[in-house]
């Protein structure tokens, strides 16, 4: 691994430090969307920068709005699984379970999507479908306690 993204993971890792509501606390799959969110606003500030500029010809780069995408999809991670975790009815966790593969989805074809963007910040794509591969495995786990 370079120094460069070495220091991305550290800076991510750092940020990670938040605070949960303390009956998720012990969550691994609320801790780990958590994670998703702190990796994705990193990514998408980096890449930000770099698609920021206009093109010669006066059009923007397409490509940046995949960005905020993974931001708002991963945010949206975290209340899906705390309403999912205190819904009773069975027919409406369900409908927060679908709600949560949608994004995982959502998020996992963004990221596909901006590994061809002109940044180098898509060098730190890998980390973050690393930890949507880890996240669906948890959600998994996770959905058979519910």
């Amino acid at each position: 691994m370079s120094l460069l993204v070495t220091n991305f993971v550290t800076i991510a890792i750092e940020k990670m430090n938040y605070n949960l509501p303390s009956n998720l606390s012990e969550l691994p799959i609320y801790q780990k969307a958590m994670d998703i969110l702190v990796l994705s606003r990193s990514i998408s500030t980096y890449i930000n920068q770099d698609l920021s500029y206009l093109r010669p010809d006066g059009s923007e780069d397409a490509d940046i709005y995949f960005s905020g995408d993974i931001i708002q999809q991963s945010e949206s991670l975290a209340p899906e699984i705390e309403k999912a975790q205190a819904e009773r009815f069975s027919d409406k966790k369900h409908k927060h379970l679908d709600s949560i593969e949608r994004l995982t989805h959502r998020l996992h074809l963004n990221c596909t999507r901006l590994q061809h963007c002109n940044s180098n910040g898509k060098d730190f794509l890998p980390i973050l479908q690393s930890e949507l591969k880890k996240f669906k495995r948890l959600q998994r786990s996770w959905m058979m306690t519910l």
